[in-house]
């Protein structure tokens, strides 16, 4: 009895209020958002199961929340003894797509289960942190790093990003390349080994421009180069989130009255473009607070990692908090006509099942951190 007492008072004690907070508080913005931006839905027979989703969305935050829970109980340091085998588990799964995998708007990203509907590529994010995170455990050299050095983690980072790129899933990949970069950063590399990167870096782009990319996607590229030369066709989505953003002004249209989700010119505003539906209703302040919020986050994460007693503990918070920030940066930025329209979510604002769970489950892990700094 005194034990478990003990035990009550030491995780009330360290639990993480703050970020808990933040997290709810983005969830709730989410929902309430989800619901304006499905709300013309309502009255359109072709699209009146679309008017529901805010509620799925809610399940998937439940189920998101006790697998959360679970990562946040279990002592984090016995995912670092699990992380090649998680790992393993994930890429496993990335195959499977290719087996069992759903077509769905020209992509293969998808595997159902019964009613469910599970992207294995979601879950893969937080999979590479702990895989990364315990390739930097096991090697806590002091001195900079060689391209030799560098080659395990290298080679977990291209698998998952060759086999997520084949589904096609271009904006993925970016998240599993740039977390792993940001996780890299904590440890020193040669100069004349970032040097070569960066020459590696730009050959690579070359490829990936005249071998890898859809035409689809060498499309969203050249409408964000060009952004009047095809508004009505590649360009047509990012021109219409840019006039729902213009359209909020300072305060906004106010909630439900966004004229361009309403009357339906805004697409894929529950999914890829939630942030114009926000920014439409409540304008440039409502726009600042949620992104301040967001700041607020990757801020903490980083705090956390600062505090981590290990190694481990410390690259898992910053991969954590790097899959969030990466994904705000280029899902905000595209919205907003400073990034190339390439299909990654807004973090507990977009819907889909698979991301809100994925999210939620870091976040139980960077608790799980911060509780046993």
């Amino acid at each position: 009895m005194i034990r478990s007492e003990s035990l009550t008072a030491r995780v009330r004690e360290n639990f993480d209020w703050t970020l808990f907070l933040a997290i709810v508080a983005v969830a709730i913005l989410g929902v309430v958002n989800l619901y304006s931006a499905t709300s013309p839905y309502v009255d359109d027979p072709h699209r009146a199961g679309l008017a529901d989703v805010y509620v799925s969305q809610v399940y998937w935050l439940v189920v998101g929340v006790l697998l959360g829970t679970l990562a946040w109980a279990i002592d984090y340091r016995n995912f670092e003894r699990l992380a090649y085998f998680l790992y393993a588990g994930g890429v496993f799964g990335l195959l499977l797509v290719f087996v069992l995998g759903e077509g769905i708007r020209g992509g293969t990203r998808w595997i159902k289960i019964g009613s469910f509907t599970l992207q294995p590529s979601e879950f893969m994010k937080i999979l590479v942190v702990l895989a990364i995170a315990k390739y930097l455990h096991d090697d806590p050299k002091t001195e900079p790093r060689t391209l030799a050095d560098l080659a395990p983690a290298a080679l977990l980072t291209v698998l998952p990003v060759v086999l997520v790129m084949s589904q096609p899933d271009l904006g993925t990949s970016l998240v599993y390349a740039l977390t792993v970069v940001t996780m890299l950063a904590m440890a020193k590399i040669r100069g004349r080994s970032l040097a070569w990167l960066a020459v590696g870096g730009g050959a690579l782009s070359v490829v990936f421009w005249k071998y890898l990319l859809r035409p689809y996607q060498k499309g969203r590229i050249d409408s964000f180069l060009n952004p009047d030369a095809d508004v009505t066709g590649a360009g047509y989505h990012a021109f219409q989130s840019r006039t729902a953003i213009g359209n909020g002004r300072l305060w906004g249209d106010g909630y439900l009255q966004g004229t361009q989700n309403q009357f339906g010119y805004l697409p894929d505003q529950y999914s890829d473009f939630p942030f114009a539906v926000f920014a439409e209703d409540w304008g440039f302040a409502g726009a600042v607070v949620l992104l301040a919020i967001y700041c607020f986050v990757c801020i903490w994460s980083v705090h956390i990692a600062s505090q981590a007693k290990d190694r481990f503990g410390a690259a898992v918070a910053v991969g954590v908090g790097a899959t969030f920030f990466w994904h705000t940066f280029f899902n905000i930025g595209m919205t907003v006509g400073l990034l190339p329209v390439v299909g990654i979510t807004l973090p507990l604002f977009s819907y889909g099942g698979s991301s809100v769970v994925t999210i939620l489950v870091g976040f139980g892990l960077l608790m799980n951190v911060s509780m046993r700094r």
